[in-house]
């Protein structure tokens, strides 16, 4: 029982024991006014129930059913989001598809997603979270049932389909019960940074623990487990369900007419993301029409939302220099964070590993993840952003400038210190950045809340895509030009070249016996060679380029502070100075007063 909540009860004890024993004043002492303290605090601790801790607002054991499901959920979510990107080479087996065909699983799966959550607030707001968290993880787990009945690629495409529509709501629900057994100021470090650390973790663990189901069941294993995950959920949130508050939310039929285009919108950005460093950028028209198309239907939706007077989406705000600069800000972020998703693992990649192979490295990744979380849910406070991003950002520097010396012989445990240092930095970055708008927005008023919570949600999802996709088109362009100039470099002329192929087309002629045919194998492996050669500088020069935008960003923090702390100390030096000025005038004023007196 905490000591703000027994005071008023005491306190009315207390005075009735008083009114009692008035008549035995005189022989009051010492032990009756210590029976008559006692006496209300057992009344007390025999009437109430015994409170929570301090740091929850419930008994421990709920709180960690509450956890429990937060935890689950969120990594159903990034389960379902990373299963085929994680898997890709594998699966396509098991889906009878090319490399490209495979992706298109992927962006089946994000279309719907990305753009859902907007809606999804809307609707939680008007039916209540209770009934949203219920009707949402039934919807999951059907999704989740569908993946064993299809088959072929246009089923499978319908089926991710659906399950990114049915996996949307997880994030919002994950949050919220992170956030459930939380006093209120606890929300806003531990909650906020416990749910982002997990949602953090999907693509790892994904990776992680995909080899082993790969072994079992190839891709009906994995889909086993995302069934079980969402089982899991179902159960949790049926047997703790969520406090529902008022629902002051109501959709109109102009939030649907805005809701659609912004579906299209984001839909053909995300569509566009998945399958244009594949199919590349300037091969074909469709990817073109698809950028083109998603501008366009944001445009409309920006301008139906500006005519109407209570707009879905605050454009005006959104607008507003505060709010671009911290989209621009978690834009950039997850631009140079990946670096890992698509840096360190498309290296190994190109460099012929596995998940099974890389399973160190991803658990190093996980382990700071998890002690990036837990320093800002002890440290993590209003006025701290400024110090956390540029830990963050030096960090991504460090991690970055290691990562741009690997070679063809470059193995997974040579980059576990650089990247943990990297999954660090992304622990570190974005619980602050949410924090620092959650404040904006609630200086603004709570019908902000909705509106900024969408441009979060937003950037990380397309944020994230983009920033695969061009760090992929980089390392593709600079692989073709490392090629290029590694193939003229190679001559058959020169010495050392000849010497090469000769002694491996020696060695290949006795297993082969047909010299021609070992000759064309030794220059078939140098050119392999050089394409490896080429992916590994490739990959370097994106490392470097990550820490270049990092450094720059970094640049750009500290030049932001030293503006605003020399404009603090401008505007309480002004008052300073006139108040100087005014008592050297006083005196001047007095002299003629004192010389006529």
């Amino acid at each position: 029982m905490t000591e703000g909540s027994e005071t008023p009860q005491r306190d009315q004890a207390l005075s009735a024991a008083q009114d009692e024993t008035s008549a035995h004043r005189q022989s009051s002492g010492r032990a009756a006014e210590e029976a008559r303290t006692e006496a209300p605090e057992t009344t007390d601790e025999a009437q109430e129930p015994k409170a929570p801790p301090q740091g929850l607002t419930m008994p421990p054991w709920r709180a960690c059913g509450y956890f429990a499901t937060a935890v689950v959920l969120a990594l159903a979510q990034g389960f379902g989001q990373s299963v085929i990107s994680a898997n890709a080479q594998q699966l396509q087996g098991s889906f009878a598809t090319t490399q490209a065909e495979t992706a298109w699983l992927t962006a089946a799966y994000m279309a719907p997603n990305v753009s859902l959550t907007l809606a999804l607030i809307k609707i939680r707001g008007q039916f209540g979270i209770r009934r949203f968290a219920e009707i949402s993880i039934i919807g999951f787990v059907l999704a989740a049932l569908l993946n064993f009945s299809a088959e072929g690629v246009g089923p499978n495409l319908a089926v991710r389909f659906l399950s990114g529509v049915a996996a949307a709501p997880m994030t919002s629900l994950a949050f919220l019960y992170m956030l459930e057994p939380l006093p209120p100021h606890r929300k806003m470090n531990v909650g906020l940074s416990a749910a982002l650390t997990f949602i953090f973790m999907g693509s790892p663990v994904t990776r992680l623990i995909s080899p082993h189901l790969l072994d079992i069941g190839l891709w009906h294993a994995l889909t086993s487990m995302e069934v079980t995950l969402a089982a899991i959920g179902l159960g949790l949130i049926y047997l703790l369900p969520l406090k529902t508050p008022p629902t002051p939310m109501k959709i109109e039929a102009g939030d649907v007419i805005s809701f659609l285009f912004i579906a299209v919108s984001f839909g053909c950005l995300a569509v566009a993301a998945v399958t244009g460093p594949i199919y590349w950028w300037t091969e074909h028209a469709w990817l073109g029409l698809l950028l083109a198309g998603g501008i366009a239907a944001f445009a409309v939706a920006a301008c139906i939302e500006l005519n109407r007077a209570e707009p879905l989406l605050d454009i005006r705000w959104l607008a507003s220099p505060a709010i671009l600069h911290f989209t621009a800000a978690i834009l950039l972020f997850r631009l140079v964070l990946s670096e890992q998703t698509s840096g360190a693992a498309g290296l190994f990649r190109s460099l012929g590993l596995l998940n099974e192979e890389m399973q160190g490295l991803w658990l190093v990744v996980m382990a700071a993840t998890l002690l990036g979380g837990a320093i800002c849910a002890v440290l993590l406070k209003p006025g701290r952003e400024f110090q956390f991003h540029t830990v963050a950002l030096a960090l991504l520097i460090a991690g970055s400038l290691m990562d741009a010396r690997s070679t063809a012989q470059t193995v997974p445990s040579d980059m576990y210190l650089s990247q943990a240092m990297v999954g660090l930095a992304s622990a570190l970055f974005l619980p602050p950045a949410l924090l620092s708008g959650l404040m904006s927005a609630l200086a603004k008023g709570p019908n902000y809340i909705l509106t900024f919570v969408i441009v979060f949600l937003t950037t990380q999802k397309l944020g994230g895509m983009f920033g695969g996709a061009i760090f992929s088109s980089f390392v593709r362009v600079r692989q073709q030009l490392h090629v290029q100039r590694l193939s003229e470099s190679l001559s058959v002329t020169d010495p050392l070249v000849a010497e090469r192929l000769a002694t491996t087309s020696n060695a290949l002629s006795a297993q082969l016996g047909d010299p021609a045919l070992a000759s064309a194998q030794a220059a078939s492996q140098l050119a392999g060679e050089v394409q490896t050669q080429a992916s590994v500088m490739a990959y370097n020069d994106a490392f470097l380029t990550v820490a270049a935008a990092s450094a720059g960003a970094l640049t750009l923090l500290l030049g932001h502070a030293a503006l605003k702390a020399w404009q603090v100390r401008a505007s309480t030096a002004a008052p300073e100075e006139a108040e100087i000025e005014t008592e050297e005038r006083a005196p001047v004023a007095e002299t003629p007063r004192a010389q006529a007196a």
